[in-house]
């Protein structure tokens, strides 16, 4: 009789039942996240898409719109002017924040006295209550009594920036804020990948002969490029979607010079009532993040086989 003949051909049922058992507690465990997620996230994206092509009030009975929505974009001013206070909030935001990170990490990282403090200090914007941070801001950033215009007069600043007041410096005072409360949080994963770049390169480059820029130009930016990556994405997409920094700081003005698309998607669904019309904007708003999603995974590989 051959070892193969001996092999038992059917699990035993107390092992099945054990198995089961197993699998049973695992998906209780996801269960209640699943179904928070098919009830709030899964189920309204899928009749925000629907709706994009429909005609709603939430009180008149749906109608079919078809391609309507999507072409009185093109005739919507505020659409074209929210597009591209969107496009210049993240044009401003991302690339200020991600030089202020990698700034703080960079000077961190260095053995100075108290640096725990200074990044426990620097993170805490980023888990304060961001009403409370937006309402500090304007408060500091007031037009005729807060302390930054204070100091500009002290300085000999005869008309000081009216800032969030102003249509001219509105969405910078609002870039400003957002900076300052994100910077600490990417600032922790560019310290965590900064610890992970082996000292030995840098030894090796110092007796080589290499300066300080060298070795950040062809060490350290290289070494930092999955985490320079990970935060564009996140940092871009946070800020393709930004709504309650500027809901509480401007409210989308003054006028419409910081009517972002998020806010414009909120005041044509809960203030006109047009939620066909907001959802057709979401999804262009979807589209574009995802394309531009798309390229940074591109030009992150070009990136690295350039290196």
């Amino acid at each position: 009789m051959s070892i193969l003949s001996l092999k038992p051909t059917n699990t035993h049922p107390s092992k099945r039942r054990s198995q089961f058992t197993k699998l049973a507690i695992a998906y209780s465990f996801i269960l209640p996240n699943l179904i928070g997620f098919l009830i709030f996230t899964l189920i309204p994206m899928v009749f925000s898409l629907i709706l994009a092509f429909m005609n709603w009030d939430g009180a008149n009975q749906i109608s079919w719109a078809g391609l309507e929505n999507f072409s009185q974009m093109l005739r919507d001013e505020t659409f074209r002017i929210s597009l591209g206070n969107t496009i210049a909030f993240v044009a401003l935001n991302v690339p200020l924040t991600m030089a202020a990170s990698l700034g703080l990490a960079l000077l961190l990282n260095q053995p100075l006295r108290g640096r725990n403090f200074f990044r426990t200090t620097f993170f805490f914007p980023y888990v304060a209550s961001l009403v409370a941070v937006a309402v500090v801001w304007n408060m500091l950033f007031f037009p005729s009594a807060g302390p930054v215009n204070s100091v500009l007069s002290m300085l000999g600043v005869q008309n000081p920036p009216r800032w969030s007041a102003s249509v001219d410096w509105a969405m910078l005072t609002v870039v400003m804020a957002s900076v300052w409360r994100g910077m600490g949080y990417y600032m922790i994963i560019y310290l965590a990948a900064l610890q992970n770049i082996p000292t030995i390169l840098y030894e090796a480059a110092a007796v080589d002969g290499a300066d300080t820029w060298q070795k950040f130009r062809y060490i350290t930016l290289p070494m930092l490029t999955p985490a320079t990556f990970f935060i564009s994405v996140m940092l871009t997409i946070a800020s393709f979607k930004v709504f309650d920094l500027v809901m509480v700081m401007t409210g989308g003005g003054p006028g419409r010079a910081t009517n972002v698309l998020v806010i414009h998607i909120f005041n044509t669904a809960f203030k006109e009532f047009r939620f066909g019309y907001a959802s057709s904007i979401a999804m262009v708003l979807f589209v574009m993040v995802i394309g531009i999603t798309v390229i940074q995974f591109y030009m992150e590989r070009r990136w690295v086989n350039y290196q």
